[in-house]
């Protein structure tokens, strides 16, 4: 028997709860594991309020990441005893997810934790780091250098966003910040933020064009933002887009892309192929400045997520949030 946050619907009637169950509910797979940690991302938030219809499949354990050590293994690359991360691959969505005390996968969506971070700061990082990674990664390989000018990071207090901000300006990025939340400015600046905008500076419609102001960008909102954002990038630059936080909508204009040579750049976290997860997260051993992942997250229990989810969707989450699922 494990724990579990288990959801289940029936009809209109959308039920969450913690859970004990058997192993008879697990999928098939060939890796066990026996999880340490999991965290609450965005898009766990909205399979555990229902706000949105993430989980596709009934009953569902949520979670989209996880760490934790094999306890059994027929999958070449892995044995028992091992310590693995997973991020994606529709776990939590479609196949029972990291919630959970145990879990069983497909060995290959798994990536050997790399021996320079423990479980506990492996999912500090999660999806949410993994994601920052792949998008500074989309930057450097499409020319973006720090002498090409400043950076945006957008919802710069959330997961991905303050991963982002402490990777980059580590990089030597100048890094301007968009948030909502003016209480999160010292926050911010620990990370390594030069310049800190009000988040309605884009978030309302704006022109096809406007001054140049950026050289990348890292979005995680969507809608006005990202098409504001697009609009004040500099000849050339390149914006990544990995998140809809604000809404799914693109309200812009081709103008950026035909008259100013800006690249926008879809990061997909969930069915990334495995060289360039392991790129990534070589990459954070080499960029992410460890004494600074201690703010950016804060651990819960697994009792607790449920809760923590509707604070997550309402703005009140700052950072990264790790769950103990032995909690």
């Amino acid at each position: 028997m494990f724990k579990s946050i288990l959801i289940n619907k029936e009809n209109s009637d959308y039920q969450v709860a913690l859970t004990e169950s058997s192993d008879a509910i697990l999928p098939e797979g060939d890796v066990v594991v026996d999880v340490k940690y999991s965290s609450l991302n965005y898009k766990d938030a909205l399979a555990i309020t229902g706000r949105s219809p993430v989980v596709r499949r009934f009953p569902m354990i949520p979670g989209i990441d996880f760490v934790g050590t094999v306890t059994s293994s027929t999958h070449h690359e892995f044995s028992e005893g091992m310590s693995v991360v997973l991020n994606g691959w529709g776990v939590g969505e479609v196949h029972m997810g990291g919630l959970s005390q145990r879990a069983v996968v497909n060995g290959d969506w798994l990536v050997p934790l790399p021996n320079a971070f423990d479980a506990k700061q492996a999912m500090a990082i999660g999806t949410a780091g993994y994601t920052a990674m792949l998008c500074v990664l989309a930057l450097e390989e499409n020319g973006i250098t720090p002498d090409k000018g400043d950076i945006l990071v957008t919802g710069a207090a959330g997961g991905v966003g303050s991963v982002a901000v402490s990777i980059l300006s580590k990089l030597g990025y100048r890094v301007v910040t968009l948030s909502g939340r003016p209480e999160e400015t010292d926050y911010l600046m620990h990370l390594g933020a030069a310049e800190i905008l009000d988040r309605s500076e884009l978030s309302e419609p704006g022109r096809p064009l406007a001054k140049e102001r950026w050289a990348g960008v890292v979005d995680v909102v969507g809608t006005h933002v990202l098409a504001n954002a697009c609009a004040g990038t500099k000849y050339g630059g390149v914006v990544t887009a990995c998140g809809l936080a604000g809404g799914m909508d693109f309200p812009a204009t081709v103008a950026p892309f035909i008259l100013r040579g800006v690249s926008l750049i879809g990061i997909d976290s969930v069915m990334c192929p495995k060289e360039k997860r392991i790129k990534a997260w070589e990459r954070l051993v080499q960029d992410l400045d460890l004494s600074k992942l201690e703010s950016i997250a804060y651990e819960i229990s697994l009792d607790e997520s449920i809760n923590a989810a509707h604070d997550l969707l309402n703005g009140k989450v700052r950072g990264r949030v790790i769950v103990d699922v032995n909690k």
